[in-house]
């Protein structure tokens, strides 16, 4: 008698997630974005763990629906729950994101940390790499994100704001 092959493993879970573009800043993935907390996988059901950027992110939908497939391209069954607490981080972000949205045009966020600033330091435009800009508007195109302006190359800029 021939055994059922074995179920993906959990990294295998990982890796295909890996795959998923974050769907409002596609040059990082879900997983780096620091999105993804916990996977699991048992007797053929993989368990996601994913905690929101924002409890309102419009984009909620649309990333537990690509983990589901993700995970279901793979022959597992799905289940991804939503734990908004801790909540998400900036911190969370791995440095290789923060290097691929810097080089896409978008200033990365600063460490958060454990103290509260209060005054907070200059956002370095992506561009030119001056701290001489301005803050413009608090609200850029996502929650996430903010409208800068370089007053050294005078391009405009998103920077991510630090959670």
């Amino acid at each position: 008698m021939v055994s059922p092959a074995p179920w993906p493993s959990a990294e295998a879970v990982w890796a295909a997630l890996e795959g998923i573009p974050d769907p409002e800043i596609p040059v990082v993935n879900v997983v780096e974005m620091g999105i993804v907390r916990e996977v699991q996988v048992h007797e053929g059901r993989a368990t996601i763990t994913m905690t929101p950027t924002f409890s309102g992110c419009p984009a909620l939908h649309t990333i537990r629906e690509s983990l589901e497939h993700a995970v279901r391209k793979l022959g597992l069954e799905a289940e991804v729950r939503t734990v908004l607490s801790p909540p998400w981080s900036t911190d969370w972000i791995s440095p290789e994101a923060k290097q691929r949205l810097e080089r896409y045009g978008i200033a990365p966020p600063k460490p958060v940390g454990d103290l509260i600033q209060l005054e907070p330091s200059p956002t370095r435009c992506p561009r030119c790499g001056s701290l001489d800009t301005t803050l413009k508007n608090s609200f850029g195109s996502t929650l996430c994100k903010s409208i800068y302006v370089c007053n050294t190359c005078h391009e405009p800029f998103e920077g991510f704001k630090a959670v």
